[in-house]
């Protein structure tokens, strides 16, 4: 069995010209701090300290050694997306983070794969970005889980989805720009409350506009942190969708139906919540996803799922490595 984790995160090192440069501009930039220690950056703003192996390839590939994950899949820090910037700005800073994503991963290519970013305020180059990224090596893409007031049934964010369908990229959907930040000022809480909320609020801006309806079904969609609140909240929505009119009003079937069109991954972080997902969503429709190298990532890779006393054999299988071989597209992996 290969043992895949399909949701990390990289950033690449900051040289001085686009350290000094970010540091004017205001944006995301990554400074080292001591031996094995950096900091992100947002201009001269300190936004969270990071450790090596969200830089550097070999201490990465030291850290799934050490928890025997066979493969990785590495995209953006949120934080880099600068889907606020002007759109020619934010396609090449995109072009030039992919670009160090492809080679970031090339240190070990059998190991280390990579989803791209986009600029996804210019739906022209956000697909041309993604198309190019794919050609270079990229397996998909991750993206936003919305553009400022604009979730995933906005017609242009539809139009990206479909393309991706129709070049067989994956789509990673991460939360990011959480919603009420300014009544959560302390203790992380846009992470630990609004975080689960934007990514409830995304899929079910799919379900109840219809959008799944008009997507291609080859589209291969994922929404990271399990799901958020989503699994726990099912069975309001279907009770929503059945008693009011104006709920279902755009969403023809019930919501549950359309859980075969998604998938989640496993950084919940407890067994009881793995299992309601799994429970909810299905084995098939569960990939193992540690948020690595992150200090709110699973830091034993894998424990959770492999550790599970309700999960059997053939489930842990899939959601280690199996569903996201087929997510992915790895057809050689899915097939071994």
């Amino acid at each position: 069995m290969t043992i895949i984790d399909m949701h990390s995160h990289f950033f690449p090192m900051s040289d001085a010209a686009h350290a000094d440069a970010a540091e004017r501009d205001g944006l995301p930039w990554l400074k080292r701090t001591g031996a094995g220690e950096g900091m992100i950056m947002v201009g001269s703003r300190e936004f969270r300290p990071v450790r090596e192996a969200l830089w550097n390839p070999a201490a990465r590939i030291e850290d799934l050694d050490r928890n025997h994950i066979d493969m990785q899949v590495i995209c953006a820090t949120p934080v880099m997306f600068g889907y606020s910037r002007p759109a020619k700005d934010a396609a090449e800073t995109a072009k030039r983070f992919n670009d160090q994503a492809v080679e970031m991963a090339g240190h070990d290519p059998r190991r280390l794969k990579a989803l791209a970013q986009v600029p996804l305020q210019d739906v022209d180059l956000a697909c041309a970005e993604a198309s190019r990224a794919m050609a270079t090596g990229h397996l998909g893409v991750q993206i936003g889980n919305h553009l400022g007031n604009a979730y995933l049934d906005d017609e242009r964010l539809l139009t990206f989805l479909t393309h991706c369908a129709e070049i067989g990229a994956a789509v990673l959907v991460h939360p990011w720009d959480m919603m009420a930040r300014e009544r959560m000022p302390k203790y992380m809480l846009p992470w630990l409350v609004a975080m689960p909320a934007e990514t409830q609020l995304s899929i079910l801006s799919l379900i109840l506009s219809g959008a799944f309806e008009r997507l291609p079904k080859s589209l291969r969609l994922c929404f990271a942190h399990g799901g958020g609140s989503f699994a726990f909240l099912l069975g309001r929505v279907e009770n929503a969708w059945a008693q009011r009119d104006i709920v279902r009003v755009d969403c023809p079937n019930p919501p549950s139906s359309y859980l075969d069109r998604f998938y989640v991954d496993s950084a919940v972080f407890s067994p009881d919540s793995l299992q309601l997902v799994v429970d909810v969503l299905g084995e098939d429709r569960v990939m193992l996803g540690s948020d690595h190298p992150f200090p709110l990532g699973e830091e034993a890779i894998g424990q959770l799922v492999g550790t599970h006393d309700r999960l059997s054999g053939a489930a842990k299988a899939k959601i280690l490595g199996g569903n996201a071989a087929r997510w992915l597209a790895l057809e050689e992996v899915a097939a071994a």
